[in-house]
């Protein structure tokens, strides 16, 4: 019987060095990222795993990037949920119009948040193009956006 070879234990990403020096920065980095309780099951699971992969692109740069299509992901439900069929971009104006997002939430889901679920749904995502901060921010957006939905 062969042996199958060990993967390699994971090795901080190079590009993350600016941004955190050891894995322990990156708790600070998703400190603020704290999923209520009140929320579906569902997409409080999105939402954790959505930070985590935040946290993980110490190792992984791309995570962040997939971390935030995650959370946009989750978005999209929500307001399919409410609106029905249409596209990301319909309903993210429709919650605006309609008074459930801020014109600040909107500005960022639309101009950051859709193209980065865009690009990942359609398998385009292919190279680092956020910032952590960035990246904490669209989560962040999304955590606080799906708890505005909720309770309405």
């Amino acid at each position: 019987m062969s042996k199958t070879p060990e993967l390699p234990w994971p090795v901080p990403d190079t590009r993350f060095r600016h941004w955190a020096g050891q894995f322990a920065d990156m708790h600070d980095l998703v400190r603020d990222l704290v999923v209520p309780p009140s929320l579906p099951q569902s997409a409080e699971s999105v939402l954790i795993t959505a930070r985590e992969l935040i946290r993980m692109s110490y190792y992984r740069y791309e995570f962040m990037m997939i971390g935030a299509a995650t959370s946009i992901i989750a978005i999209e439900t929500a307001l399919s949920d409410r609106y029905g069929k249409g596209t990301l971009a319909d309903h993210l104006k429709k919650a605006h119009a309609d008074g459930l997002i801020t014109e600040d939430q909107y500005d960022l889901l639309d101009s950051c948040g859709r193209p980065i679920r865009n690009r990942y749904a359609h398998g385009e995502l292919t190279h680092a193009v956020l910032t952590p901060p960035l990246a904490v921010g669209v989560v962040r957006t999304s955590i606080t956006v799906l708890a505005q939905l909720q309770r309405v």
